[in-house]
């Protein structure tokens, strides 16, 4: 319930301004009035509603949306919304991820060891054509990175760039067998530097990683057209655009 709600709301189903009534969602999804309330107040701590005095619960418009909520992230990404997402993420994580490369190339092996561990299994999972291995391999690799930096504030947003790579892998969007070898080995050359103990260099692998995926975001975003509800799924994953940052 609380899913296809907020699947409405972010994907335009619901407009901003909207009443929700909770005796309406508890009829539509057979669940008691205490069981709708719950599913709004997580809606509201993500800013999709508000309850208003002698209004009722009203969806907000996405300026309200906490966007780097996991939740909305996975919403939008299922939403006409998706290229339009994935270009934002993508530049925000240009302003973090070469920073937080260039901290965690000083902190020794400890933390430089299971980001280059990550980027290699990535190249063995491509090699095999394993695309759930080289996803749950990339998810490793950002998530050591972030947290590595020793930043409490990266290592928080490792959990939205993981949300961001997970919503790549519904069969009706950009699947994980949009990737190739050569996007692995841009992950390998951050992991490298980083065991090298090179901030400068990890930081400037780190941006080309995260750079050329934003290109390619960008690139088919205009080809698609804004209005498309979702990206079609291609067969691959050798020769297709290097899709996993």
């Amino acid at each position: 319930m609380l899913d296809t709600l907020g699947q409405r709301i972010v994907g335009g189903t619901v407009s901003p301004g909207a009443v929700i009534r909770p005796e309406d969602v508890a009829t539509e999804f057979g669940v008691s009035r205490s069981v709708v309330r719950e599913a709004l107040r997580v809606l509201q701590s993500l800013g999709l509603v508000e309850p208003r005095q002698r209004v009722g619960t009203q969806v907000l418009p996405p300026t309200s949306w906490e966007l780097l909520a996991p939740a909305v992230i996975r919403w939008r990404g299922a939403s006409r919304g998706y290229f339009v997402q994935q270009r934002e993420l993508l530049e925000l994580r240009l302003g973090i991820e070469p920073v937080a490369a260039s901290l965690a190339a000083t902190r020794g092996a400890d933390v430089t060891d299971p980001v280059l561990e990550a980027a290699l299994a990535m190249v063995e999972s491509a090699a095999r054509d394993d695309g759930q291995a080289y996803l749950e391999a990339d998810v490793r690799f950002h998530r050591a990175l972030l947290t590595g930096s020793g930043n409490t504030v990266f290592a928080h947003f490792a959990g939205t760039v993981e949300a961001l790579l997970r919503t790549r892998t519904s069969e009706s969007r950009d699947t994980i067998t949009r990737w190739t070898g050569a996007a692995a080995e841009r992950h390998v050359a951050v992991g490298r530097a980083l065991v090298a103990g090179d901030p400068a260099a990890a930081s400037a692998a780190s941006a080309a990683m995260v750079g050329v995926t934003r290109d390619e975001f960008v690139a088919e975003a205009g080809t698609a057209g804004r209005t498309r509800t979702a990206p079609e799924p291609q067969p691959g994953p050798r020769g297709k655009p290097d899709r996993h940052a």
